[in-house]
């Protein structure tokens, strides 16, 4: 199983017990995700000493105020690593007021472009700005390969399914009871084209809801997932290890 979204560095436990204890339950792969530039540079530096991880660098809405030139050239310098599967975490989110809008459009357009230049995938977060993030998307994306980290827009899931190069990732929050949409638009997802991840330390999946989530716990929602796909969790395996390897060209 892969984890295509977590942040290692906000989990309460060590980096390297994180990823023993998710290589017991079966987790090969780890993807741990920047939002700054610091953050992004300790991603690296766990990719590069623990088997199996990889890391994202990106400027997150939240951490875009006051972006500038010197910043976004510090990013792509870091984006070049060879670890670095993926620009982002980068998107829009208007649900908390971190940084004005016009400093998260601008982070997030230059993102865009350093992924089109180096050939590599955008994580996109996106919050109470749905129709904002998908304009962007649509007019700057082009060919970038897009993953819409922690997806929520049960709403628009044909829209983003007309993307072929768009892939739609899950989190813990789809084994919440109240989202039933979310897993009705999961089932709309084609193999190839879904991926799951934990956000940990965020959105710990049932039974364990309410604790810190870890990279471990990816299985479960998986398992989730695979139930309510009426597939086996070994099918449900090798698609997503399929999916994973197309958006992160690994």
């Amino acid at each position: 199983m892969i984890d295509s979204h977590t942040h290692l560095a906000s989990c309460e436990q060590p980096a390297e017990e994180l990823v023993s204890v998710a290589a017991a339950a079966g987790v090969e792969r780890i993807v741990t995700v920047g939002t700054d530039l610091a953050d992004s540079a300790a991603a690296l530096a766990a990719a590069e000493r623990l088997p199996g991880v990889y890391a994202t660098v990106g400027l997150h809405p939240n951490s875009a105020t006051g972006c500038t030139e010197a910043e976004l050239d510090e990013l792509a310098e870091l984006a070049r690593h060879p670890r670095c599967v993926a620009i982002g975490e980068t998107g829009l989110d208007y649900y908390r007021d971190h940084a004005p809008p016009a400093d998260q459009l601008r982070a997030f357009s230059a993102q865009l472009e350093i992924a089109r230049q180096l050939g590599k995938p955008v994580s996109i977060h996106t919050r109470a700005a749905d129709e904002a993030t998908l304009a962007v998307l649509r007019d700057y994306a082009g060919e970038v390969r897009v993953i819409l980290h922690c997806f929520s827009m049960a709403d628009r899931v044909t829209e983003c399914l007309a993307y072929p190069d768009w892939f739609l990732s899950f989190a813990g929050n789809i084994t919440y009871p109240a989202n039933a949409a979310l897993r009705e638009a999961m089932l709309a997802v084609p193999a190839g084209r879904l991926l799951v991840e934990t956000d940990a330390p965020y959105l710990a999946p049932v039974p364990l809801r309410g604790r810190p989530n870890v990279p471990a716990n990816v299985v479960h929602t998986a398992r989730a997932i695979a139930l309510e796909r009426r597939v086996g969790y070994d099918q449900l395996e090798r698609e997503i290890e399929q999916a994973a390897a197309a958006a992160f060209a690994w």
